[in-house]
């Protein structure tokens, strides 16, 4: 059986070194060339050489800039101290160390009010924030991204007062609220 196994690899050998000598001569022949042809290519390329050459695109005009002579040197320095808070930064500010709440990562804009649950000095807003959960909320805490401070919950809105920068250091209040939605 062996005997018959070693044969048969034998066959499949040369059958396939000759298949192999066959593909390599196949491939040369559409290689070989004759005497004659490189008179040929050589008349192609000076043909080609002799041609003109196309016409270049003319080149884009430039565009002309009006020039600005920049003369500030009479107007106060954006950055001297004329701009600094006259108050010494001593006014309102956010407390930086204050650890912020849930709601306050979330715009103003964003949350909703959607009922309270007391009555009277004890009533808490509920508040639904973007992610669909709501919150209980006291005159205290703190909602959206201004420092926004609850002042008052009544039963058809939420009175707050944001800290919001004015553009000289210094920091404003500005009142805020969040009214009941009508579903």
């Amino acid at each position: 059986m062996s005997l018959v196994r070693d044969h048969r690899a034998t066959a499949l050998r040369w059958l396939g070194a000759m298949l192999l000598v066959l593909a390599l001569g196949a491939c040369g022949r559409g290689v070989t060339s004759t005497p004659g042809d490189a008179p040929n290519l050589e008349k192609w390329a000076a043909d080609v050489r002799a041609r003109p050459a196309p016409p270049l695109e003319p080149l884009p005009v430039m565009q002309q800039f009006e020039t600005f002579e920049y003369a500030a040197q009479d107007i106060r320095d954006p950055f001297s101290d004329a701009w600094s808070n006259p108050n010494g930064g001593a006014g309102l500010r956010p407390d930086p160390n204050r650890r912020k709440e849930p709601l306050e990562q979330y715009p103003l804009d964003s949350l909703d009010m959607v009922g309270t649950i007391g009555s009277g000095g004890g009533l808490i807003a509920l508040v639904m924030a973007p992610d669909r959960v709501t919150h209980r909320i006291r005159p205290g805490a703190y909602l959206g991204q201004s420092d926004g401070r609850v002042t008052s919950v009544h039963e058809d809105r939420i009175e707050l007062v944001e800290l919001v920068p004015d553009g000289a250091g210094g920091w404003l209040e500005r009142p805020a609220a969040i009214a009941l939605e009508d579903q």
